[in-house]
């Protein structure tokens, strides 16, 4: 089954990215040497992001953050592991669990799976 691992950051933690990065390095390579990882990316800060919504066919593009809160999805990571409880085993050890919000999500099947 294939996992989403969404971290969350704080503005803070987005700007000392630079020096977590070994971390997540080691972290990318782990999921890698175990042939879990599918995917994954960070993000550009939350501020540098658009939101678009359709209000009577018409197009409202707004710049910025889609909500205003105090952490920020910084970036994921896609995983194909055998259930829920390997995912939550992945997810501890992603660098953000020590102090940030890591959440899990199941990925909706496909219709090319």
């Amino acid at each position: 089954m294939k996992y989403a691992i969404l971290v969350y950051e704080t503005e803070q933690d987005v700007a000392n990215r630079e020096m977590q990065m070994p971390a997540y390095n080691a972290y990318s390579q782990a999921l890698i040497d175990a042939g879990v990882m599918v995917g994954g990316a960070a993000l550009h800060p939350s501020h540098t992001g658009t939101t678009i919504r359709l209000q009577n066919g018409q197009r409202n593009v707004q710049d910025g953050p889609y909500a205003d809160t105090k952490e920020q999805l910084g970036g994921f990571f896609l995983i194909d592991v055998p259930d829920l409880d390997v995912a939550l085993d992945w997810a501890a050890r992603c660098p953000a669990a020590s102090n940030c919000a890591v959440e899990v999500r199941p990925l909706l099947p496909t219709t090319q799976e």
